[in-house]
């Protein structure tokens, strides 16, 4: 795949590359495209989520009791 960008644009991505520490252009596109995904699932669920039937109001003491059980299965 190639990718024709404007001088700008290249500019930004070589400043990028060099600055953050990526080997080439196309490790700091994957990882924007990785980001990207990412992005898409988390948004996918928060519309889920707001699509769902509402339930019971959620406090300090259930995410405590959540804790638990996750504590629990690892342990097992």
């Amino acid at each position: 795949m190639n990718i024709s960008l404007p001088e700008a644009l290249k500019a930004f991505v070589d400043q990028q590359v060099s600055g953050r520490g990526f080997g080439t252009s196309s490790e700091y596109v994957r990882e924007l495209i990785r980001k990207d995904q990412d992005r898409q699932y988390l948004r996918g669920l928060l519309l889920d989520g707001a699509a769902s039937a509402p339930t019971e109001a959620v406090d300090a003491g259930y995410f405590d009791s959540l804790r638990d059980r996750v504590r629990r299965r690892a342990t097992k």
